[in-house]
């Protein structure tokens, strides 16, 4: 089994990278194969509302999602990590969701029976929005949704800054570990 974190955050290297690894490392010790991906400095475009995706399984917006969709085909679990831009998901990680979705919902429900959730870290408000906003989409896609301890939520603005919220990487933590036990009751 195999569990995919990406990180919606534009910046590489940054509390959401972190935090996503943070999750990945608590689902490793479980045995899961696990591979980590950043949308930073990747072109994705936002969806154009052309439904070419409903005539085949791809988008025709030639861009960087491609690859980063085949691999989410390919996982067993998914975690999508987004940083509070204005009290919700970044614009990187927002066209990311539209697009992954579009494709997915047109071709039979492409995610149906995958495990996965977000996490989200922002600096002091928007989180329970956003964490919200994507917990929508994974309820959409058809995921098996697990929890946490707490809401999956961080707390950090500067680069770094998400190590010092003990509470949120348990949390982090706790959802690597929940999700763990959701793919082999799912998956294996």
């Amino acid at each position: 089994m195999k569990a995919l974190g990406i990180s919606g955050s534009p910046r590489p290297g940054g509390n959401c990278e972190y935090l996503t690894q943070h999750a990945l490392r608590s689902l490793a010790e479980e045995g899961i194969e696990t591979e980590y991906l950043s949308l930073a400095g990747l072109e994705i475009g936002h969806c154009t509302g052309c439904y070419a995706c409903q005539n085949e399984p791809r988008c025709i917006i030639e861009d960087d999602l491609a690859p980063v969709y085949d691999k989410m085909l390919a996982a067993d679990g998914l975690i999508l990590t987004t940083p509070v831009y204005f009290g919700s998901a970044s614009s990187l990680m927002k066209a990311f969701i539209d697009r992954t979705g579009m494709i997915a919902r047109s071709n039979g429900d492409l995610f149906k029976g995958k495990v996965g959730g977000p996490l989200v870290v922002g600096r002091r408000g928007g989180q329970n929005f956003t964490l919200a906003q994507m917990n929508y989409w994974f309820h959409l896609m058809q995921f098996y949704m697990t929890g946490a301890d707490y809401w999956n939520i961080a707390f950090g603005r500067a680069k770094g800054d998400v190590v010092q919220d003990k509470e949120g990487l348990d949390t982090a933590w706790s959802f690597g570990k929940n999700l763990a036990q959701l793919m082999k009751a799912t998956r294996g």
